[in-house]
């Protein structure tokens, strides 16, 4: 009989420093930190030394220190942490293969894998041939105890942005990968415990774990769900995921005996000021935050992705709110996250107003951030806009724009989360409606309203056309937020249409943009006040599968 502890962080999502907690289950008091996590981590380890530390991805996105530093930010922070396992997820890839392979790729770490965290893939491979960018699996030994840890990463490519992100590089996205190398661990490798360190989300996982009856752990990320439980399968496989933005900490400990799992404790730890910080890991989250913050040591920034200056410390307030602003709501709350939050009603209706056109799309992300009612400062618009967008305007029709709805609602909640989209439903300022979850594909959007301007609501038609803005990228240069209408339109600043190197964003680009300056531009202008939830249920979402609440219903609705 052997014991062995695992602590599970993931979706980290670029968060240095702690933030606040605007959704129902909140305090008051602000979570995570890296430097609270660390601390909590070192403490876990002290008491049970026969441990590993799994970070399930989604870890160098999400905020200004990373964007800016191409993950440099993170890597350095999260390399204090001794990560054991890792499985990157979609947003990780945001720089291209070259700095993937660069952070995370062969030879960048010194453990089993020999890669940074212990990196591991099964189904990520270098585009035209079966090779991995990296190893699918690894072993590793822990008091006597031999672990077998296979690595799913993403299942898609980073689809807010489109495929060019990640050229060179192509993804399977439904782990039929896994029995080969769950046998070859059990069989050849003779491993006493199998783990999947995976970012398929949730759902996914948990269904892989129903087929795979070898697997003994799941170590899940992706869809920012919090089992205050662990998920146990059918073949009994116990499966973690831990939220966003390092708030949460999972502890699971196992008692393994003749190559299975006989009993286990699991935890899920709120990550707060409760633990005091890590100095040390205090001290260099200060160091790589300085230069984006006010004082001696700030200094401009290029965005790697569009080209854009950052000219202004990120910690400059700009502007206010009279609302909590987040996107996480559990369902049956007022606004569940899966169809709608504060946070993309808010930026949806910046780019609306900043455009002035009937609609303002965003996408249903779910990365971003919570902010309290009272000021906004630049860095927590880019917790929610780090993706080096630009903002276009172009025109649509209404049968466009009602098939987009209609696939943000299926991409959400067809009853197969193999045929989920990434994200949830897609934000539309200017537009409202109703949603039955429960309808079938095609069918679950109904009255649909838009409002010109200031006008009043009128009936969507499907022939007439309407003018519509969202974000843009050159290399998709006739696709406004991912759809084909007319004419695009690049703007400048104050809005102004964008003419010449600009129009072309990428690197270096004289004149563009970045979507964060829009939303300033906006705030500048406007407080962010309340407003009426745009989309009406016509039905509840369905019920929790297990005893915790669900942000994303896990079997979508049926």
């Amino acid at each position: 009989m052997a014991e062995l502890t695992i602590v599970h962080i993931g979706d980290l999502h670029g968060h240095l420093v702690p933030r606040p907690n605007v959704r129902g289950d909140g305090t008051g008091r602000a979570e995570g930190g890296l430097a609270h996590l660390a601390a909590m981590v070192a403490q876990i380890r002290a008491e049970r030394p026969a441990s590993l530390l799994a970070n399930t991805g989604d870890t160098i996105q999400g905020s200004a220190e990373a964007l800016f530093t191409r993950g440099q930010a993170l890597v350095d922070v999260v390399d204090r942490l001794g990560v054991d396992l890792f499985a990157p997820g979609n947003w990780d890839y945001l720089y291209g293969k070259e700095r993937f392979l660069e952070l995370f790729g062969p030879g960048t770490g010194s453990g089993p894998s020999r890669t940074r965290w212990g990196a591991v893939a099964a189904n990520v491979y270098h585009a035209g041939t079966r090779d991995l960018l990296l190893p699918p699996y690894l072993v590793t030994e822990v008091a006597g105890l031999r672990v077998g840890v296979v690595g799913l990463s993403s299942e898609r490519a980073v689809n807010a942005l489109g495929p060019w992100v990640t050229e060179g590089i192509e993804f399977t996205d439904d782990g039929h990968e896994v029995p080969a190398h769950v046998r070859t661990l059990r069989e050849e490798e003779g491993v006493d415990l199998v783990v999947l360190v995976s970012e398929f989300g949730l759902a996914k996982n948990v269904l892989i774990a129903e087929v795979n009856p070898g697997i003994d752990v799941v170590l899940s990320s992706d869809m920012h769900e919090e089992t205050r439980d662990c998920v146990v399968t059918s073949t009994g496989a116990l499966v973690s995921e831990v939220g966003q933005d390092g708030t949460r900490l999972a502890r699971l400990d196992v008692t393994v005996e003749g190559g299975r799992v006989t009993g286990h404790r699991y935890r899920l730890h709120t990550v707060d000021a409760g633990t005091a910080p890590d100095r040390g890991v205090a001290r260099l989250v200060d160091e790589v935050r300085a230069p984006f913050l006010a004082g001696p040591a700030f200094r401009p920034h290029v965005n790697p992705l569009n080209g854009a200056v950052l000219d202004r410390p990120i910690d400059d307030v700009v502007g206010r709110t009279e609302v909590g602003l987040h996107r996480s709501g559990f369902c049956g709350e007022g606004y569940p996250a899966a169809v709608e939050g504060t946070s993309h009603d808010f930026l949806s209706a910046a780019i609306c107003e900043v455009a002035g056109t009937d609609v303002g799309h965003l996408r249903g992300f779910r990365y971003g951030t919570h902010v309290a009612p009272g000021p906004v400062r630049l860095e927590d618009l880019y917790h929610y806009l780090p993706v080096g967008a630009q903002l276009a305007r172009t025109t649509v029709t209404g049968e466009q724009l009602r098939r987009s709805l209609e696939d943000s609602a299926d991409g959400t909640f067809n009853p197969d989360p193999f045929r989920w989209t990434g994200g949830w439903v897609h934000a539309y300022a200017g537009v409202r409606y109703a949603l039955d979850v429960f309808a079938d594909k095609g069918s679950r959007v109904s009255a649909v309203q838009v409002r010109r301007g200031d006008g009043d609501w009128s009936d969507l038609e499907p022939g007439a056309t309407y003018t519509l803005a969202g974000y843009w990228y050159p290399r998709v240069p006739d696709k406004v937020g991912g759809i084909d209408g007319g004419e695009v339109t690049v703007l400048g600043r104050a809005g102004a249409a964008l003419d010449g190197p600009g129009a072309a964003g990428g690197p270096g680009a004289a004149g563009a943009v970045d979507v964060t300056e829009h939303v300033v531009d906006h705030l500048a202008r406007h407080v962010v006040r309340a407003e009426e939830p745009r989309v009406r249920l016509v039905r509840p979402l369905p019920d929790r599968l297990w005893s915790f609440p669900e942000i994303q219903p896990l079997r979508g609705a049926r």
